[in-house]
């Protein structure tokens, strides 16, 4: 039964799939009297098994060598496309991560849209989700990674465009997916471009062709620029950051895994392309430049924010700028302890957010006030969340920052000011939404909140654990540093940076409605960072304008001077042909004489053209 379970891990991301294919019948409406909640149920035993699989599998990995499967897919003559799957520690931790958020967020979808209509279409979209993380996370092979992440672009669009009755969804969703495919069309570049000169996509070849590899500096720099630019849409990153605020629009549990595993999988694949991209310093640079100027940035718009879910999710984009900092200095292991802690505290405090919102029926943390006392469990979730996400003892992202930041202390002392900015404005930023949503007094929408019915409490309390035995996790697989080997400066810094935050948003003026300052340089500030430096009007503006010229100079000349041809073509043609027809005779002499007079015209151009007339006497 054991090496059965081992030798099938391949079809870890069959599992969601299946789940998926099973609720069509409830989501295209083909089974009606049962109602929806049939195909909740199937979907959650496939999402269980795989994850009871993967547990078992991520416990076996340890006493056994990394494998890899190698699925050969289409071979012609020379060309052989295969899909290569790895099976190690890191790859089934992912997917134990995978399996068990997804559980988690279905079992709170239960509860969170159980009034819903279309239940079944959304647990059909979660298991098409899961089942693409799955196979990313297992993944070994370049093309596998880019099909599945153009899943997960589509499922995106899919999820957040779930309420497509509403007008602003459709145009977030339609946002998102476009912002995703400019990176996608760049990495599609760049993984054609790798496996004509490597002749292959499996990583595990593409790492011994970097060894050896003597490219050019613009190939290398071309090749790196692309290959980071799907990263970086997945990631919302600069400049491709503007879809995950709009992908608020969606339900909330899709938000949950969006913001804790999607954005996660864009990062894990450049963690996979690390020995590719070192080819490259301007690439790294490249990483560096983009991941600094997220994190900070948008750290300082998370804290404008008044829509709980959007401040939030500006927090998801800086901490996926710190991974690509940690990618652009080849520390991948300190961006995948980053990454598992955010996970798991970010989805905890989504799922409190959510709780929030369906509760309350309004996202705007300024309507809120006074839920501490009616929603202990969503409000210990949040606060559990909030602290697993900054620098406090002993939660998780504690020990991921402070292991980055310990290694650099010397020799790039700059980093570790992004991670003091960058915790010192989270922390202020959670403090400020705990006191504007679970403190004070309690307002009209707040006076009668309930706290949230079991299938949603049940999963936001799990998690709460988890996240609470999250340096227990770190300490069993020796990821734990000893405590002589901490550096106490660096220990100080930042968790004087989380409580310099916790205190700044604990003391500051917090006015319910949001009044802007009738100082203009504040005003001007606030305005700035809530508008996320006017980005979007920056790109109406150039990217936009441009392409809306081009295209009416296209279409003006498609028009005008394309169709205008072809219509003077047809016009001659019809007008020759309205005037030969009063020429008919129906004799046959005259017909004989008309194609002689045509033949010899015909054969005097080619003459002339050959220059066989130019010896002629005259």
């Amino acid at each position: 039964m054991n090496e059965f379970l081992f030798s099938t891990t391949w079809c870890l991301p069959l599992y969601g799939l299946v789940g998926a294919l099973l609720t069509l019948p409830w989501a295209t409406g083909l089974i009606k009297r049962t109602g929806p909640r049939p195909a909740a149920y199937l979907n959650l035993l496939t999402t269980g098994l795989a994850f009871f699989h993967s547990v078992f599998v991520f416990k076996e990995i340890w006493n056994r060598e990394p494998e890899t499967i190698v699925l050969n897919w289409f071979t012609a003559a020379d060309l052989n496309i295969s899909f290569a799957l790895d099976i190690s520690s890191v790859s089934f931790g992912a997917t134990v991560l995978v399996a068990g958020l997804s559980l988690l967020a279905q079992i709170y979808a239960l509860g969170y849209l159980e009034k819903d209509w279309a239940t079944a279409r959304f647990f059909a979209l979660m298991g098409f989700f899961e089942a693409a993380l799955s196979a990313l996370a297992i993944s070994d092979s370049l093309l596998l990674s880019y099909m599945v992440l153009e899943v997960l672009t589509l499922s995106t669009y899919l999820l957040v465009g779930f309420w497509y009755a509403q007008p602003l969804v459709v145009t977030a969703a339609r946002d998102a997916f476009f912002t995703k495919r400019v990176g996608d069309l760049l990495l599609l570049m760049g993984v054609v471009a790798i496996g004509t000169m490597a002749g292959s996509w499996d990583f595990s070849d593409l790492y011994k062709w970097a060894q050896t590899a003597q490219l050019n500096p613009l190939t290398s720099t071309l090749l790196g620029l692309a290959l980071i630019a799907g990263p970086a849409g997945k990631c919302a990153q600069f400049p491709l950051h503007l879809w995950l605020d709009e992908a608020m629009e969606g339900p909330n549990p899709a938000s949950v895994l969006r913001n804790s595993l999607v954005v996660a999988g864009g990062a894990y694949v450049l963690y996979k392309l690390e020995p590719i991209l070192a080819l490259s310093p301007i690439a790294l640079n490249a990483l560096l430049i983009i991941g600094t100027m997220t994190a900070i940035g948008a750290s300082l718009v998370s804290i404008a924010q008044i829509d709980i879910k959007r401040t939030l999710s500006h927090s998801t984009s800086a901490y996926m700028g710190l991974v690509f900092v940690a990618a652009g200095m080849e520390q991948g292991a300190v961006a995948l302890l980053l990454l598992f802690t955010h996970a798991i505290a970010k989805a905890l405090l989504f799922m409190s957010a959510g709780s929030v919102i369906y509760t309350t029926q309004t996202q705007d943390i300024t309507e809120m006030g006074g839920l501490w006392s009616r929603m202990p469990a969503t409000t210990t979730a949040f606060i559990v969340g909030a602290a697993g996400m900054v620098t406090l003892l002993p939660l998780g992202s504690f020990w991921a920052m402070l292991s980055w930041a310990d290694g650099f202390y010397v020799t790039s002392p700059w980093v570790i000011g992004i991670l003091i900015i960058v915790n010192g404005l989270t922390a202020l930023n959670l403090t400020r939404v705990f006191r504007l949503a679970f403190w004070g007094e309690p307002q009209q929408k707040t006076r009668r909140t309930p706290e949230v019915h079991w299938p949603m409490a049940l999963p936001m309390v799990s998690l709460t654990v988890v996240t609470l035995l999250v340096p227990m996790m770190l300490q069993q697989w020796y990821l734990l540093p000893t405590w002589e080997s901490i550096n106490w400066y660096v220990l100080t810094a930042l968790v004087s940076s989380s409580l310099i935050g916790v205190i700044i948003g604990s003391t500051i003026y917090l006015h319910k409605a949001w009044s802007r300052s009738t100082v203009l340089s504040w005003r001007f500030i606030q305005d700035l960072l809530g508008y996320d430096f006017y980005i979007d009007r920056i790109y109406r503006v150039t990217i936009v304008s441009a392409v809306g010229l081009l295209s009416k100079i296209s279409a003006w000349s498609d028009r005008y001077l394309v169709d205008g041809l072809v219509n003077l073509v047809g016009f001659a043609a019809i007008f020759s042909g309205q005037g030969l027809k009063y020429s008919i005779s129906g004799r046959s002499q005259g017909y004989l004489l008309t194609i002689v007079f045509g033949v010899s015209l015909i054969g005097l151009f080619i003459s002339w053209s050959l220059g066989l007339l130019n010896n002629l006497p005259f």
